[in-house]
C-alpha cells in the first residue's frame, strides 16, 4: 500500500513540475528558418507563373470540323490524310459517345478558317464546317 502511495505521489509531483517548467519558458521563443524554405518559395512562384501562362494560351477562336462519324477507322484515316497533306495543321480528335469528331486548326478569325476550309474541301467532299471553339495560341516567348 505504501509503495502504491509513493508511486502516485511521485507521479503527481512530476506532473506538477512539468507544468511549471513549461510556463517558465513561455515568454520567449527563437525561430530558426531553414534557408531551403526561401528556395521552395521561389520555386512555387515560378510554378504559379508558368501555370498562369498556360491558361493564357487558350482563347476563343475557330476550328474546322472535318468529319463526324461513329466509325473509328474513318476518323483515323481522315486524321492521317490531314497529317499528310497539311503537316502544319494540328488535328484534334474528340470522342463523344457514340461519335468521333475530327477538328483541325487554330484560327483566330473566321476568314482564316474559311480560307483553309476551301483547301480541305477537295480532300473531304462530304463536307467541312467552320465551328467556334477554344483554340491554342502561341505566345511570342513560347519556344514551341
Amino acid at each position: 500500500m505504501y509503495k502504491l502511495l509513493l508511486i502516485v505521489t511521485l507521479f503527481m509531483a512530476q506532473r506538477s513540475l512539468a507544468q511549471t517548467d513549461s510556463t517558465a519558458t513561455m515568454g520567449s521563443a527563437a525561430v530558426v528558418k531553414d534557408p531551403r524554405v526561401d528556395k521552395l518559395i521561389l520555386k512555387q512562384i515560378e510554378i504559379n507563373a508558368e501555370t498562369t501562362r498556360e491558361t493564357r494560351k487558350n482563347m476563343p477562336g475557330f476550328r474546322i470540323q472535318v468529319i463526324n462519324t461513329t466509325d473509328r477507322s474513318k476518323v483515323f484515316a481522315a486524321k492521317a490524310k490531314v497529317y499528310q497533306e497539311f503537316p502544319d495543321l494540328k488535328p484534334y480528335l474528340l470522342y463523344q459517345a457514340p461519335n468521333y469528331k475530327l477538328k483541325v486548326g487554330n484560327f483566330k478569325t473566321q476568314e482564316e478558317a474559311e480560307e483553309m476550309q476551301k483547301q480541305l474541301e477537295r480532300l473531304f467532299p462530304s463536307g467541312t464546317y467552320v465551328i467556334r471553339d477554344v483554340i491554342e495560341v502561341k505566345i511570342a516567348d513560347d519556344p514551341r
